[in-house]
């Protein structure tokens, strides 16, 4: 990257196709935005995934549902790193479910991301509709 305001650019485009990629993605799309060697820790507290195709088999279980749809609440972005908030809704036959995570992504010098920890408890956030 040129300088710090054109890194600011691509990681706030990076986190709009993240979002864009959960609606009407693919999961190797969503794997394409990862570094080579970058974690997923969704939410905290769960194993790390780290390799590609850990990352492609993680989004399919969002992308592979029958409806998925994710919208952007808010974002900042300071540096190497993004936080920001979103709704996600799922719908797999008669069962649905929505959650509203806050995401927290580093990343790399080129605008990959590194890593992603999600911030978001399954026993209190996840809720049935």
């Amino acid at each position: 990257m040129a300088d710090a305001a054109d890194l600011t650019a691509t990681i706030n485009s990076v986190v709009d196709s993240y979002i864009d990629l959960l609606t009407d993605g693919t999961p190797e799309q969503i794997a394409d935005l990862y570094a080579e060697g970058a974690s997923v820790e969704d939410p905290i507290g769960a194993p790390l995934r780290s390799t590609r195709d850990e990352l492609v088999e993680f989004y399919g279980l969002i992308c592979n549902l029958d409806e998925h749809k994710a919208t952007l609440k808010w974002k900042k972005v300071v540096g190497d790193t993004a936080v920001f908030e979103f709704h996600l809704f799922t719908k797999a036959g008669d069962s649905g479910f929505e959650i509203q995570p806050v995401d927290i992504m580093v990343f790399d010098e080129n605008g990959k991301i590194k890593s992603m920890r999600a911030v978001w408890d399954p026993a209190t956030d996840l809720k049935q509709v």
